[in-house]
């Protein structure tokens, strides 16, 4: 009777925590974005030299893009000529670097922690954009066009007051698209917290296990949980004798390449280019994980 009072307690207390962590975020990033308009990011992201990839990556993770936004966004700045590295570190970073998923490793896993997943995945959008846009890639760009909103800030006039009220109805808007997904991520977070055995998680996604960092980057890429489902159960597995590694990469592979985003990006992208993309999500959550095993 305790071990479910217990999983109950965790469940509700780590709901409620993270849904007003999205929400006061998510309202923060949208009245950001009022104020910067993305034909001057577009400019920002067309300098020359690392510059670009900078600001690519910073976008991407500026940006709690869901998928349907992520990909038309990605076409719109491949069309405006946007240097295709520059846009692939968006692309990588946007999923992974978004303003959720930071503060919800902050809360639930510590600052030091999501420090260092930050520096890990802005640095591989970086370095992946480059060698992306170095080895010819953009030639498998499709001649195709995607309709989508893209991000209605840039529409949006008004006071301050009135933009602080659109960023929250915006925010709900997000926060009742993932709700289901934060749900069955605490719900399976609260479950292993309360009843898998420590010795049984320890032994075989221990630090003594060196295979664990990418059994669970390749757990995660099939998988597809959203980051707002695999930060909880990861957090839990850590709790339970997980390496921090190997919640890591599960947290990237999980996240880093949704079913959906994988279909949408064929749509523009040709079939070779797609296995790369799932290349580079899997050695980031790979190398990654490694990293934090040996920071942390």
């Amino acid at each position: 009777m305790n071990s479910l009072a217990n999983t109950f307690k965790y469940f509700f207390t780590i709901l409620a925590e993270l849904s007003l962590l999205f929400l006061g975020v998510s309202t923060l990033v949208a009245l950001l974005l009022m104020y910067l308009p993305k034909e001057r990011i577009r400019t920002w992201m067309s300098k020359k030299g690392l510059l670009s990839y900078l600001i690519g990556a910073i976008f991407g993770a500026l940006t709690p893009f869901c998928v349907c936004s992520t990909i038309p966004v990605t076409l719109g700045l491949l069309e405006a000529g946007v240097p295709f590295g520059a846009v692939m570190s968006f692309l990588i970073a946007s999923p992974l670097l978004n303003p959720i998923i930071l503060t919800m490793l902050v809360s639930l896993a510590g600052l030091k922690t999501a420090l260092v997943y930050f520096s890990i995945v802005f640095t591989a959008a970086i370095a992946f954009g480059i060698i992306l846009e170095k080895t010819g890639a953009s030639r498998y760009v499709k001649n195709v066009r995607i309709k989508g909103k893209g991000n209605r800030s840039d529409e949006i006039t008004g006071n301050f007051g009135t933009k602080v009220k659109l960023s929250f109805i915006k925010a709900w808007e997000d926060f009742r698209a993932i709700l289901i997904y934060l749900l069955i991520g605490v719900a399976i977070g609260a479950i292993v917290y309360e009843y898998i055995p420590e010795g049984f998680v320890f032994m075989y996604a221990g630090p003594a296990n060196p295979f664990a960092v990418p059994v669970a980057a390749v757990i995660g890429i099939p998988l597809y949980i959203r980051a707002e489902t695999a930060i909880p159960i990861a957090v839990s597995l850590m709790q339970k004798g997980m390496s921090v590694g190997a919640s890591m990469a599960l947290i990237i592979g999980g996240a880093g390449m949704a079913i959906p985003e994988m279909s949408m990006l064929a749509s523009i992208f040709k079939k070779k280019f797609v296995v790369i993309f799932i290349g580079v999500i899997f050695a980031t959550a790979v190398a990654g994980g490694y990293m934090f095993d040996i920071l942390l």
